[in-house]
């Protein structure tokens, strides 16, 4: 298998693209309700999209850490639990994560009976996202120092 090397310092660039993204959603639309996201179509792109753009990426960053370490993934959910299953996250945790990915191809995909409860189903789960990104951006500084 050959050697797979993402560019230099691509991995801490793709998590602050997540930072400011996240950041993005939680000034502008995390104290939206239903009633403001079924009645405004360019709310509804701009969250949707938002939130896409954060699973998307950490998605990418995950697969990236995964083939660092040798790990093979079959699916972007296997991708997300088998990441945090290698930063020792619990059981409940992986899963979870790992239904960021569903959520994430509902709204690549545009299923329009389901975007309301990705972004939702994102929104709860931010702290287990923050999570991850540190445990990623950890391992990524202790490499640099090696």
């Amino acid at each position: 298998m050959p050697e797979f090397r993402y560019a230099s310092g691509r991995i801490s660039e793709s998590l602050q693209f997540i930072t400011e993204e996240m950041k993005e959603f939680e000034r502008e639309y995390s104290t939206k309700a239903w009633q403001d996201y079924q009645k405004d179509k360019k709310l509804q792109k701009l969250m949707d999209r938002t939130v896409e753009n954060i699973l998307t990426a950490l998605i990418e960053v995950s697969g990236t850490v995964l083939t660092e370490e040798g790990i093979a993934a079959e699916s972007y959910s296997d991708v997300l639990k088998k990441v945090c299953e290698f930063f020792g996250f619990s059981e409940e945790n992986q899963s979870s994560m790992a239904k960021l990915a569903i959520q994430r191809n509902r709204l690549a995909h545009r299923y329009l009976n389901f975007r309301w409860q990705a972004v939702r189903m994102y929104a709860s789960q931010q702290e287990l996202i923050r999570r991850l990104l540190t445990s990623i951006l950890d391992r990524e500084q202790n490499r640099m120092r090696e």
